[in-house]
This record gives structure tokens, sequence and C-alpha cells, in this order.
């Protein structure tokens, strides 16, 4: 059987990874793979994570499986953190979450449901999307189409144009909406954008599907969450898919959540039937040490506000290596204006350059990003910066 195979490419995110580390240059620059990283380049494991491990193994008696659903109290603590403690469907018990292998296998898990539902439904995607969103969901047997959602040249959100095909959508269609630090662009939807979307959904009735993956790392926690939750309390029923990796800083313990929201109690656990059979199907059960962290993290008072405090610290090195880059192009006498930069949230941003630019950047400078010139914001620092305006400059 394995004669037949062919060599199949390296991934274009993940395959950075090996380029960058086999590169000798000493001023080589990783903007590449979606991971914080601290001053020094390294994506440092939380304060707040180490002390409840701690606890964790001083307290830990066995390990048998959880139930095909995870750990109880991450499921009961990560629904709050998503919608707010005090939200309706939390009290109404119209809310129900599984625990999965990270945000990727959330969003498996709610594309596997949503096709049960009703075989290839269409799914659209934001253009551009994280590129592992249409595989994901399209192996799941689901349609993929996009809608209009970042102007490149002009460094905006094409509202008229997303907002007109949004408007097309219908009873069997399914919106993927990013949660907040739109990823790759770094655009993302305005509160009144959320409001328009709530008030076409509710009016068309199409299905709203998010994928929350970095609450926390663009205006915080709350203000990350408002359009979701606004839209939560407008539309009948929605789906989100949540990863714990960037705002845990738990990548490789892959922790992550498939959650629904319905208009009726009986709807949401005949549905969280649903996705627990998807669930035994694809991994039988999910990982359980990071989603254990993460349930004791948020329901100790201490713990919690230790955590919080460490998401801010990254959230605002962020916000500053953002103002720190667009000050070092113009400072260099960049030709192109980055200020727009500086109004985008999360870590990652386009820069507009073509793919010829981006791979001179490559071979000539060991400044490595993806191809479309989505960079990371977190790998730019202090040290590197002048050396990566200088390259870009020397491209344009």
């Amino acid at each position: 059987m394995f004669d037949t195979f062919e060599k199949l490419a390296d991934d274009p995110i993940l395959g950075l990874v090996g380029a960058y580390k086999n590169d000798k240059n000493p001023k080589k620059i990783d903007l590449g793979a979606g991971v914080y990283k601290n001053i020094d380049g390294i994506a440092p494991v939380f304060d707040a994570i180490k002390c409840a491990e701690t606890l964790k193994l001083e307290n830990e008696t066995s390990k048998t499986y959880t139930g095909i659903e995870g750990d109880p109290l991450f499921c009961e603590t990560i629904q709050s953190l998503i919608l707010g403690a005090d939200h309706p469907a939390i009290k109404d018990g119209r809310s129900r979450a599984i625990s999965a292998p990270g945000g990727s296998g959330a969003l498996r898990v709610a594309g596997e449901v949503i096709n049960g539902w009703k075989e290839g439904a269409h799914v659209w995607v934001s253009d551009p999307s994280w590129p592992n969103h249409t595989p994901l969901l399209a192996t799941a047997g689901l349609t993929i189409s996009d809608y209009p959602y970042y102007d490149g040249e002009n460094h905006v959100i094409r509202t008229d144009q997303m907002m007109d095909q949004i408007s097309k959508l219908g009873k069997e269609d399914t919106l993927l909406l990013h949660g907040c630090c739109h990823n790759p662009s770094g655009a993302d939807l305005s509160f009144e954008h959320w409001q328009e979307i709530a008030r076409l959904a509710e009016k068309n009735g199409f299905m709203p599907f998010v994928d929350f993956a970095y609450q926390g790392l663009g205006n915080g926690l709350d203000k990350d969450a408002e359009g979701m939750r606004y839209l939560v309390s407008k539309v009948p029923e929605i789906i989100i898919a949540y990863s714990c990796s960037k705002n845990f800083g738990l990548y490789r313990d892959r922790v992550g959540a498939a959650m629904i929201v319905t208009e009726q109690k009986a709807s949401s656990e005949a549905a969280w039937t649903h996705m627990k059979s998807v669930a035994r199907r694809l991994y039988s059960v999910p990982p359980a040490h990071g989603a254990i962290l993460v349930g004791m993290i948020l329901s100790d008072s201490d713990l919690k506000l230790n955590w919080e405090a460490e998401l801010e610290e990254m959230q605002s090195r962020i916000n500053s290596l953002r103002v720190l880059f667009t000050e070092a192009m113009v400072r260099k006498g960049s030709s192109i204006d980055y200020e727009f930069i500086n109004s985008q949230n999360g870590m990652f941003s386009i820069l507009g350059l073509t793919v010829e630019q981006v791979q001179r950047l490559q071979s000539e400078f060991s400044v490595y990003m993806v191809n479309s010139s989505r960079i990371n914001i977190a790998g730019i620092s202090p040290e590197n910066v002048d050396y990566l305006a200088d390259a870009i400059i020397a491209v344009q």
C-alpha cells in the first residue's frame, strides 16, 4: 500500500517551523506559526497553569477516562467564561458544552453535528479565514463557500459586500464568524456589525457558528465576547467552537470546547447527545489534563485573578508590539503606511506583500511568514524590529 503513496507538501504554516529551525542566520525572525511568544521568544507556561498543575498532581488519584463530554467542571466553567456567568441561556439550561481536542476538535465536532442535521449543508466562511477552516469542515461532509470580508488593499472590512452576501443566506445556511482577533487579518467585526448580523439571522433564519479562539487577546475577556454575546441574546440557536490554546497557553495539551445554545432546554439536551455521539466516533473521549486545569483556574478566585492578570499582560504586550512595528516602519521611511495595524486586534495582521516579496524576505533576510504576508505580531521584539523594518523596506 505505502509504495503507492506520493510525498505530500508540508503544511504551509507549520512547514515554516522546520525551515526556521534549520536556518543558521542569527538574525532570523519567525512571524509564521500562530503561537504567542514572550520577549525571550518562548511560548511561556502561565504561572496560574503551573499552580493548578501542582495542585492537580498532589490530589490526583486516578487516570481513568472522563465521560465522553469531558471534565464536568471544565464544561460548566467554560460556558460561564464564554457567555458570562449570569447569562439566561446558562440559567435556563439552554446551553451545553463538551470538551474537545483543541479548537480544531471543537470545529470538527460542530461540523459533524451540522452535517448530521443536513448532509452537505452549506457553511459560509470569511474571505480570508484561517486556512484550516475549509479542510476541517469539508472533511465533515459540508459544502464550503466564501463571503467577502477583508479588503487587503485598503485594510478594512468589506462591510457592504459582506452584509449583502449575508443577507442572502437562508434557513439551510450556516455562517462561520470569528469571535474576535480575526485570523489572519486582525480586522474585527464592530459591535454594529454584530447587531446587523443578528438582525439578519433573526429575519432569515441562518445558523451562526462562532469560532472563538482568542478571547482576551484583543480588548479583554468581556469586551472580546461582547458582539457574540449580543448575537446569542437575539438568535434562537448558535454553535460555538472554543480554544484554550492561546489564552491559557495550552497549545499541545489540546483544550477546546464545542458548545451550543438553543431556544428550548429540551433541544439543548438532544443536541448535546448528538455532540457526544460525534465525539465518540471521532476520538472516543477527550484529553483531560489541560481541561481539568482550566476548570480549576476558572472555579478558584485566586487562580482566576492570577490568570486574568497574566492574560491582560499578554494582551497589552501584543498591542505595544503593533505600535513598535508601525513606528519603526515610519522611522525607517517605509513607502507603505502601516498605521492600519494599530487599529487591529490579536496576534495577526496581513502586510499586503506579494508572494515574491515574502519569499525574498525568507531567502535574503531569514524573515519567515506565510505567503499571504500574514504575520504573527508576537514574533516582533525591540531587538529585531529595526532589522525587520529594513528587510521589509528592501523588498518593497
